[in-house]
């Protein structure tokens, strides 16, 4: 069912897709020139164009089609939810588990399982499907925010754009980072020898800033909490590797070593989030407990090095 809509302009000279975004917010400032191009927005009666002035008191009619089915599948994939509403839902991503649907892994994914389980999906960009704020490495575990209307997946992405929200990680690195905290501060961008691969310092990079503290060390490997204030590709993993300290199990960003010590995936964990709820504005924070493979690998170290001393 096509919904029809109505409002009178209140600002003098305005372009009418701002003016359309700041004054129904529910829609993105791409998803009202995509209807203003499908013909679906008239200004006083007659066709227009998104980049046209509007003036006050001129009367802007929209209809919004109802939102279609997403292409990817729903699929019934079991989830950790750690706290869910009408606007958004937080869950606890396993290791293992992609975000996306991409090639080479159409189905089995986050988007497929949440196309399962939230039946109150309003639209988002004119289709029923989840919207994917922020994103983990399939190999990478721990807390993950997913808007489920247009709004809330606005709001949300301007507060990770702007760097209003939180984030703290686990990671189990290889040797003790020196001076035990720091600040890693570097550009990020494709490895121009590698594109398949992020680096530090590359020309054209964007800035990426991250905060570690060692909680504990353990002989040839340690714990390390990481609180990052961008969000790049990649950034913890190229971070400390950059510092000398790669990620233990990473096989992109680290290199063999001849240890005891094993991983099957790089030891990485979004262990808190904390954000303001997209519509009251609340502050809120979840935590993910670490998973079970790095509570193993933390007691094999412990275990090592306690033996080491003896």
């Amino acid at each position: 069912m096509t919904s029809m809509f109505e409002k009178v302009a209140d600002k003098p000279e305005a372009r009418l897709d701002a003016w359309l975004a700041e004054a129904v917010p529910e829609h993105s400032r791409s998803r009202w020139q995509s209807l203003i191009k499908e013909g679906r927005v008239t200004v006083n009666g007659a066709p227009c164009k998104a980049n046209q002035k509007i003036r006050a008191g001129d009367r802007a009619a929209w209809t919004v089609p109802e939102a279609t089915a997403a292409e990817p599948q729903a699929e019934d994939i079991s989830l950790h939810i750690l706290y869910e509403d009408r606007n958004m839902i937080v869950i606890n991503k396993p290791a293992g588990l992609v975000v996306h649907p991409a090639v080479g892994n159409e189905t089995g994914t986050l988007v497929n399982a949440l196309l399962h389980h939230c039946h109150d999906l309003t639209g988002i960009g004119g289709e029923k499907r989840p919207g994917i704020v922020h994103r983990l490495d399939k190999d990478t575990s721990g807390v993950m925010v997913v808007a489920k209307n247009e709004k809330a997946m606005n709001e949300l992405a301007r507060q990770f754009k702007e760097r209003e929200t939180a984030k703290e990680y686990l990671t189990i690195v290889w040797g003790v980072p020196y001076g035990k905290r720091g600040t890693v501060e570097t550009t990020i961008g494709r490895n121009p020898l590698h594109r398949k691969k992020m680096a530090a310092n590359v020309r054209n990079g964007r800035e990426a800033v991250s905060h570690f503290e060692v909680l504990e060390a353990l002989g040839e490997a340690a714990l390390v909490q990481v609180k990052i204030e961008t969000g790049r590709t990649h950034q913890i993993r190229v971070h400390m590797a950059h510092i000398k300290n790669p990620i233990i199990g990473d096989t992109v960003y680290g290199r063999a070593r001849a240890s005891s010590i094993k991983a099957d995936r790089q030891m990485l964990h979004a262990a808190k989030l904390s954000l303001n709820h997209p519509v009251s504005g609340k502050r809120m924070s979840f935590e993910a407990p670490l998973p079970e493979d790095m509570k193993t690998l933390l007691t094999q170290l412990r275990t090592a090095l306690a033996s080491a001393k003896r």
